[in-house]
């Protein structure tokens, strides 16, 4: 073990297992170790890095801030927060009702999301409704709505009023009643694997929500800020949610996080029903709208959905036995495998020089800068092939069982 290796050992806390590398430096979708070898960076701080790294809009943008003020409180407010507040409320078409509370970061948005649906409920309306497979975070609070029994166990029991349900239209209208405050769903279930809702879920979760008179949470934390080719993935259906939660890509690799309302809404929260000392700091605020400016003005969001179609094409061309579908929308993608052999590739992308992620044992997740272009893309071909080449000799029973499968994917999570 390397000196680095044992330094982590010793000195941190063992809630995550062993960290694969000692990561230095990054520049646009690439990234160096402590040896200075180069990797590609196809996973992007999980759908964090939206301009990759060290872009120049987000130096800037750090620098100048850093140099004019930093924090304030939340007794004051700051330029780059209505600022950001501004562009997020045009961003998601909330119109003049629409409001914006800053956290740190996307559990914290989901905490603020949990806090909302008990405002609006009271004790008439107790019950909050998440979905089978869903991950909100893992805070208290978020992580009761999260469908992960391994992270819950531990910290049982779970704030209460929580039900899970399949994610079918028909399990949504056979729990709904008029004792829900709140239905919070991702249009995309990235950690359960690139998982998309089935079309027109989210039009028929608006439509019942509304006749039972609960708030439809959108949980957009992954998939926002463009990930999906629309600015937020509810987007694609045409709805309008009452809440929105959002961090990660915002802040392209700074740590913030917000909750987004529409309508009555954002009437719930009075002075004193929730804060945070650092929410909306000046620093965070100011990137965060640097990058959503440059996510705008450099057209990124279209680029997602192009260079998404591009990624998704080559996984299919490189027609691997291992594949045998290919989810998500954008720059968010989870490639299916007909063996649960997704932490062996990941290994053998990584030494290779890849950065991809196993979102389950049959599911590698892509989520990278949403400025790649095709140098990237072609170098993703070389060097995922490779690694899937690697795995298929090593793996000869799975590759065979799997020959004629096609790239048509379920959509179902993966066993």
């Amino acid at each position: 073990m390397s000196g680095w290796q044992d330094d982590a050992q010793r000195d941190l806390i063992k809630n995550v297992g062993p960290r694969m590398e000692l990561l230095t430096r990054g520049e646009g979708a690439h990234v160096w170790d402590g040896d200075g070898r180069r990797y590609l960076d196809f996973l992007a701080g999980i759908a964090v890095n939206s301009l990759g790294h060290a872009h120049p809009v987000f130096v800037e943008a750090i620098s100048r801030q850093a140099a004019t003020l930093v924090h304030i409180s939340n007794y004051f407010a700051s330029p780059p927060q209505l600022a950001l507040a501004a562009r997020l409320k045009r961003l998601a078409g909330t119109g003049e009702e629409g409001r914006v509370y800053f956290s740190n970061s996307g559990a914290e948005a989901n905490e603020a999301a949990f806090k909302l649906a008990r405002l609006h409920g009271g004790a008439a309306r107790p019950r909050i409704i998440a979905l089978d497979n869903a991950f909100h975070g893992r805070t208290m609070g978020s992580l009761a709505m999260t469908a992960k029994l391994a992270m819950r166990e531990p910290f049982l029991p779970m704030p209460g009023g929580v039900e899970h349900i399949p994610a079918t239209i028909e399990a949504l209208e056979a729990a709904i009643d008029d004792s829900v405050a709140a239905v919070i769903v991702e249009p995309i279930q990235g950690e359960a694997g690139v998982v998309e809702l089935p079309e027109g879920y989210l039009a028929a979760a608006r439509a019942l929500t509304t006749k039972h008179g609960a708030l439809l949470i959108i949980d957009e934390i992954q998939t926002g800020a463009g990930r999906t080719g629309a600015w937020f993935g509810y987007q694609h259906e045409g709805i309008v949610p009452d809440a929105i939660t959002l961090a990660k890509g915002i802040g392209g690799g700074f740590p913030i996080g917000a909750i987004v309302t529409y309508g009555a809404a954002s009437q719930l929260f009075t002075p004193g029903s929730h804060g945070s000392t650092y929410g909306g700091n000046p620093l965070g605020t100011a990137v965060a709208d640097a990058v959503l400016g440059e996510i705008e003005n450099a057209g990124l969001v279209e680029n997602a959905a192009l260079r998404g179609a591009q990624v998704r094409t080559v996984i299919e061309e490189v027609g691997s036995p291992l594949v045998v579908g290919v989810r998500g929308r954008g720059l968010l993608i989870g490639v299916a495998l007909a063996a649960p052999v997704a932490g062996e590739i990941v290994a053998a992308a990584q030494r290779l020089g890849l950065i991809v992620n196993a979102a389950n044992p049959s599911t590698v997740r892509i989520a990278p800068p949403l400025n790649i272009g095709d140098a990237e893309i072609a170098e993703f071909r070389t060097l995922f092939a490779a690694a899937l080449a690697e795995v298929e000799a090593s793996t000869p029973a799975a590759a065979a069982s799997s020959t004629g499968a096609t790239t048509a994917d379920s959509g179902k999570v993966p066993a």
